[in-house]
């Protein structure tokens, strides 16, 4: 019982403490004069993923390697199935307004490339600069493209998370020092109680991550994808899960490798990664062919995940 407190207590540790670094960092770093652009496409992504990153991060330490991979891949399972599936059962998503093709299009490249380096496994640091160095070109065309956006509407002003105009410099002093202490605390007792429950029933760490860790770290991604949902925002509910699935691939594996060699379990290779693919592919009929996420089409996404889960924990 006492690994189950600490598995909810990391969770929540590194929710609140990952947030407060985002309003921390993004503050401070509007004040000292860095344009918001380069906030919004750097330091508000990373600091959303900083959780996963966390966690991958200690479990190296930790000798649970398995675990940061198999929160990866559950975790962009989990973003398709159940963060777009929950959602719609409560409000359809009328993706077909939106146009996320091309942003669509270099998840999946970044899938391609992250199942490579799988299959040539173990994942080293020479992988973690491949993957790095493929975000930032990611990232370099994500700016060029806004770049482009606002000059052609200079009047459309992006709202970035965490801003606050008001926010003075002892709370944002505060929020740093939240996060840079609460994100390391919550991912120990995260790692050290999932870990132990795996072993408790039996299981890989690898499991674990698959299924406890990867969906407490989805947690974020399901209620920003909820309100998007209610508030009839189908772009930013789409755009949230393609967006972190490729900081999942490219950011959070890409760093983790490079403080240790992470090692593939065949079990990951034969299945959950082909499950990870198949996943994201069934997003072609929203993103290409102008069909909405209905309510339908909720109930049998998170079907689906529920099966999965069912067929990982059995």
């Amino acid at each position: 019982m006492l690994d189950w407190i600490y598995v909810a207590l990391g969770l929540v540790l590194l929710l609140l403490a990952g947030d407060s670094l985002v309003r921390g960092a993004v503050n401070m770093s509007l004040r000292v004069g860095i344009p918001a652009l380069i906030v919004s496409l750097t330091i508000v992504a990373f600091g959303t993923s900083a959780p996963e990153l966390l966690i991958s991060i200690q479990s190296i330490y930790e000798g649970v390697p398995g675990l940061a991979l198999g929160n990866v891949v559950g975790s962009n399972t989990a973003n398709v199935l159940l963060v777009l599936g929950v959602p719609a059962m409560f409000a359809a998503m009328h993706t077909s307004d939106c146009d996320t093709k091309k942003s669509y299009v270099q998840m999946l490249a970044a899938t391609a490339l992250f199942m490579v380096i799988c299959f040539l496994g173990p994942i080293t640091w020479q992988d973690g600069f491949i993957l790095l160095a493929a975000l930032a070109a990611m990232l370099t065309w994500a700016a060029f493209e806004a770049k482009k956006h606002r000059e052609a509407e200079p009047d459309d002003e992006e709202e970035i998370e965490g801003a606050d105009p008001n926010l003075g410099w002892g709370k944002i002093l505060f929020f740093l020092l939240l996060g840079i202490i609460g994100l390391p605390l919550g991912a120990d007792l995260l790692v050290n109680g999932s870990t132990n429950i795996a072993r408790g029933f039996g299981v890989s760490e690898t499991v674990i991550g698959l299924t406890l860790v990867a969906v407490g770290t989805s947690l974020p991604e399901l209620a920003t994808t909820m309100s998007a949902a209610i508030r009839r925002q189908a772009d930013v509910a789409l755009g949230n899960v393609i967006g972190s699935n490729m900081f999942n691939l490219l950011g959070i594996m890409g760093v983790a490798s490079l403080f240790g060699t992470i090692p593939v379990d065949d079990e990951i290779l034969s299945f959950d990664i082909w499950i990870m693919l198949g996943a994201s592919l069934l997003l072609i009929p929203f993103v290409f062919f102008k069909m909405d996420i209905s309510r339908i089409w909720g109930v049998i996404l998170s079907a689906l995940y529920a099966t999965y889960i069912f067929l990982v924990l059995v």
